[in-house]
């Protein structure tokens, strides 16, 4: 017998946190942040108390109440006994969005993570550029221990853990020392294990697969045991990697019972693709006099090399963020495919450099941007900024420019606020906007999008109706999604849970 539990995502977008049992023995499919849920209580200046471990998480069940956490994230005046106690044999991460891995750090370390090469870099390099939040602190750790008051809990210093991984392809020596190194000073990691899934043993056989969504190393999973599972994590077909996700869906018709997304399930279709992005992104940035700005969402560095080649064929030197150099060095380690040649890196003004940044000088030759540089010929130079990014404009002092924005609308009202303060400092610059605008509706002010500059990270309606009708399978369960009773009144074969809910096959 097969039993599926969905605790979090069956209705709404990210979250997902599925398990797997047989035989007493299970996985998860994922264990990430519900930003929805979230935001309900907390936002960027309320965020969970770090000194109460898991005890904010739980009292407004953000998490599930399962025995499966960290010992040292639980305080004392948190009565675990009466929790589930599970033998998860494995975590499935299919990528290194919050959405998907922003929980896992909860998880108590003896649960080996299952990853592809780029997925791991990743989740090192954003740890050691980043205060992580709770939670999100997954390739390491540092432990907790009881202050005085053993309500609350304190780190323990000058120590960090590395979790177990397990990889999904072979990986280099570089690979290793890099996933092992600390780039904290005074701080000793104490190395996880790693090894590959074709040296993993289960009761369950697994089997990873490449999929094309909006960040590299996104992976979808097949898990055989007494039933096979399919189970997609985010994907579409529409980008540099569609034909991997095809590929995984043709390879999935062995599965019975498919854990499908549902992104956009509760949107219109739109003709969109990475090519139609590229041509209208670059007739834009042919027609921009100054300095242009592209911003797209965090970590889409498909989209960054999108950016890169029209800022070649420009003759523009395209500029990115410190942060994003050493993720591009970190996805180094896993592909050996070298992104930063010939890019600019922003030279921040600011008197200390962090050990990350230390590291990433020591590895390589960077070309450090000075923003006088960028003052003196704007025209030369395309930058890659966001919002958080945009401060930096009063070092580089531009009188004008184009701003083209290439990322995913606003789906709440606070980040709409957002797209207002963005306006506000690029109309103080002068700056030409492509991708929004911000119009008054109802007597407020809040962005306008235009269509063409961003193409989804995830299957249209369409697609997933061709990857359900494909795999052909005797359940689909949908996850990742605010509209699930579209599933319901477009097939026979759904099974719409609700959080928490069990289901048996």
């Amino acid at each position: 017998m097969t039993s599926i539990t969905v605790y979090d995502g069956t209705n709404t977008i990210g979250g997902n946190k599925i398990y797997l049992e047989e035989n007493g023995k299970g996985l998860f499919l994922d264990f990430g942040m519900n930003f929805k849920k979230y935001g309900d209580f907390f936002q960027e200046f309320i965020s969970p108390r770090k000194p109460r471990g898991i005890h904010d998480l739980i009292q407004l069940n953000l998490i599930p109440k399962l025995n499966v956490y960290r010992k040292d994230l639980i305080p004392i005046d948190i009565d675990y006994s009466s929790f589930p106690s599970m033998n998860v044999n494995a975590v499935l991460l299919s990528h290194a969005h919050m959405d998907h891995c922003g929980n896992i750090g909860l998880l108590k370390p003896d649960y080996p993570i299952i990853a592809s090469p780029s997925t791991i870099m990743l989740l090192k390099a954003m740890l050691d550029g980043s205060s992580a939040m709770l939670g999100s602190d997954v390739a390491y750790y540092s432990l907790k221990v009881p202050d005085k008051d053993k309500r609350i809990l304190k780190p323990e210093k000058y120590k960090d853990y590395g979790r177990d991984f397990i990889c999904t392809e072979s990986y280099s020596e570089s690979f290793q020392e890099f996933l092992h190194l600390s780039t904290k000073s005074r701080t000793k990691l104490t190395e996880g294990n790693l090894t590959s899934l074709n040296n993993f043993s289960s009761n369950f056989d697994i089997k990873a697969f490449e999929v094309d969504h909006s960040i590299y190393g996104a992976t979808a999973y097949i898990v055989s045991g007494d039933n096979t599972i399919a189970y997609t994590g985010d994907f579409r077909l529409h980008g540099k990697k569609g034909k991997s996700s095809e590929e995984f869906i043709q390879k999935a018709k062995s599965a019975s019972i498919l854990i499908i997304e549902g992104t956009r399930a509760a949107r219109e279709d739109v003709y969109e693709s990475e090519q139609i992005v590229y041509e209208k992104c670059l007739s834009t940035a042919e027609e921009a006099k100054g300095l242009i700005i592209a911003d797209f969402t965090a970590r889409n560095f498909e989209r960054l090399e999108m950016f890169d080649s029209i800022a070649t064929k420009l003759k523009r030197t395209l500029i990115i963020t410190p942060k994003d150099a050493y993720l591009l060095e970190a996805l180094e380690k896993a592909d050996e495919i070298d992104r930063i040649k010939n890019i600019g890196v922003y030279g921040d003004l600011k008197s200390t450099k962090r050990g990350w940044e230390k590291f990433l000088n020591e590895e390589r030759e960077i070309n450090y941007i000075d923003p006088a540089e960028i003052s003196k010929d704007p025209d030369n130079f395309m930058i890659c900024f966001s919002l958080f990014d945009i401060k930096n404009l009063l070092d580089i002092k531009p009188d004008k420019g184009s701003y083209i924005y290439s990322s995913s609308e606003a789906f709440t009202e606070e980040s709409e606020f957002d797209f207002v303060r963005l306006n506000n400092w690029l109309k103080f610059f002068g700056f030409n906007i492509y991708g929004f605008e911000v119009i008054e509706e109802g007597g407020k002010e809040k962005p306008k999008f235009i269509k063409g500059f961003h193409a989804s990270g995830h299957a249209s309606r369409k697609d997933l109706l061709w990857a359900i009708d494909t795999i052909n399978p005797d359940i689909v369960i949908p996850v990742h999604t605010d509209n699930p009773n579209w599933f319901k009144d477009n097939l026979d074969n759904a099974i719409l849970l609700k959080d928490g809910d069990n289901y048996k096959i």
